[in-house]
């Protein structure tokens, strides 16, 4: 059963305490920027982990400002849609409401919350870009566009400005994805070209490696290998574990190649960062 800390209580809670009965999650997110970004792909784990067990979910995105470019923004980076209404899901036997968000304070809604640590971009200071991204100023990526200022809004008076990383952060929505996958949820995140530069790597490797393992006659997951990946998600929803379950199928020498490529399979179930993309490219 997934438990996570509840940002009110300290204490873990289950994130479905009713078999199989409906789970509300709820993303706050209070503009467009990095840590936004971080709660809504929060958000999308928690329900990929509770679909995988059976559990019913209902999502809704909460937004006092450019609620319709973070919806655009959660489908580039492969996040599961958000709901229109949060009525409808009252009929249909709803029993908790898990509300996701980096500042706890502003949920007034009963139920536990789970809390998402900043995220910081950090600007470099050469002025380099991430390779085919565009000017943070200039354009937009996905149909987000750029800050209208330093410090004023985008838009409508009162609105949020879009953080003028975005373009560079969306240059590339899978490499991000894994680079916040890769921190612990608590822990700040810490971004710049060069970290994403990173992650597009090991990205770019991974799938070239279950590209070629996928060559191989196929084998099921080792059911210890699936006992420690969903020990590590149900945990906190620690993703950081189930990376490091992962680098070590990938270097176990009793696991076959068949196996490799079907354990990456059902773990992407989760990541959703597209490892089977390369298959069928020529090596």
């Amino acid at each position: 059963m997934l438990r996570f800390l509840d940002a009110r209580t300290g204490e873990p809670v289950p994130a479905a305490p009713a078999r199989r009965g409906l789970t509300r999650i709820e993303a706050y997110a209070s503009g467009l920027d990095p840590t936004a970004l971080r709660v809504l792909l929060t958000a999308d784990l928690l329900v990929r982990a509770l679909e995988l067990t059976g559990t019913p979910v209902w999502t809704i995105l909460t937004a006092p400002h450019r609620h319709a470019e973070l919806r655009t923004v959660a489908t580039t980076l492969s996040i599961r849609p958000f709901e229109d209404g949060r009525d409808l899901a009252s009929g249909l036997g709803e029993a908790q409401a898990i509300h996701v968000t980096s500042d706890p304070e502003h949920v007034l809604n009963a139920g536990p919350v789970m809390r998402v640590a900043p995220v910081e971009w950090t600007a470099d200071p050469t002025g380099a870009r991430a390779p085919g991204s565009t000017s943070a100023g200039a354009g937009g990526v996905g149909g987000v566009g750029g800050a209208s200022g330093a410090g004023g809004g985008a838009g409508d008076a009162g609105e949020s400005a879009v953080h003028p990383a975005l373009p560079v952060l969306l240059t590339d929505p899978a490499a991000l994805r894994l680079a916040l996958l890769s921190v612990p949820r608590g822990d700040t995140v810490r971004l710049d070209c060069v970290v994403l530069g990173e992650a597009a790597g090991r990205l770019a490797r991974v799938r070239r490696a279950v590209a070629g393992w996928a060559r191989q006659p196929s084998r099921p997951v080792p059911e210890g290998v699936r006992t420690r990946l969903r020990s590590a998600w149900e945990d906190d929803l620690d993703l950081p574990g189930v990376l490091d379950v992962l680098r070590s199928v990938e270097t176990d020498p009793d696991i076959s190649d068949g196996a490799r490529f079907e354990t990456y399979v059902y773990a992407d179930r989760l990541l959703a960062l597209d490892l089977a993309r390369d298959l069928g490219s020529l090596a």
